[in-house]
Formats: C-alpha cells, structure tokens, sequence
C-alpha cells in the first residue's frame, strides 16, 4: 500500500476527520480508489531519503482530487497560512486506524506492508 507521512498532530486531525484537505506542492501518483495510509510522525522529513522510524499508522484514506489550493480552504486543511500554487488534496472515505501499529515516516509516496481496508 502506497503511504504519505504528515507531522503530528496532522495525521490525528486527519483521522479524526478534522482535517480532509492535505496540502503539498507536487501532485500524488494515485488514483481515486486506491486506499492511502497516512503515517503520523513528529518531525518534518525535509531532504530526500530523510526517514523516521517512529512514525505510527492513524488512517487510510483516498484522495479523491487534487485541485489548487484556496484561501477558502484554510479551515479544512487546519492551515495557518496560504501561499499561492499548492495543490489541496481532497481526502475522502477517512478510515481510522484504531490499533498503534508503527510504520516508518519517509518523504513523498513510499510502499509499505499493511493490509487494505
């Protein structure tokens, strides 16, 4: 299953279904009905091949679109700022992982063994 890590408390607000927009600068490989495991970890992975090993599975979503990112948007994607020429990912069929399973963080989309919803 294809993974994207996000920085605490992200990943919980995502679960929780606070959060249904993921914010980023590249567009996913991705296709709607494919699942997407979103890993929680606690620090930002800023260089290629950075990698953390304490990152935990919090759900599995899909992403239904991508499309640009607004200043309307803000709530929805727990934003503190905007800046012109991200993409907002729209998050859907949010499904909580209720048991801590750890999976590590890496940057961009990264394969991971774990079982489909």
């Amino acid at each position: 299953m294809k993974a994207l890590s996000v920085v605490y408390p992200s990943g919980t607000k995502i679960a929780s279904g606070e959060k249904t927009l993921e914010v980023r600068r590249w567009r996913p490989d991705l296709s709607p009905a494919e699942d997407l495991l979103i890993v929680e970890n606690h620090r930002f992975l800023r260089n290629d091949g950075d990698r953390d090993d304490d990152g935990r599975a919090v759900a599995i979503v899909r992403v239904k679109a991508v499309r640009p990112f607004t200043p309307d948007d803000m709530k929805v994607a727990c934003a503190s700022y905007f800046e012109e020429g991200w993409l907002a990912w729209v998050l859907d069929d949010i499904l909580p992982v209720t048991s801590v399973v750890s999976v590590p963080a890496e940057r961009g989309l990264y394969e991971v063994d774990f079982p489909s919803a």
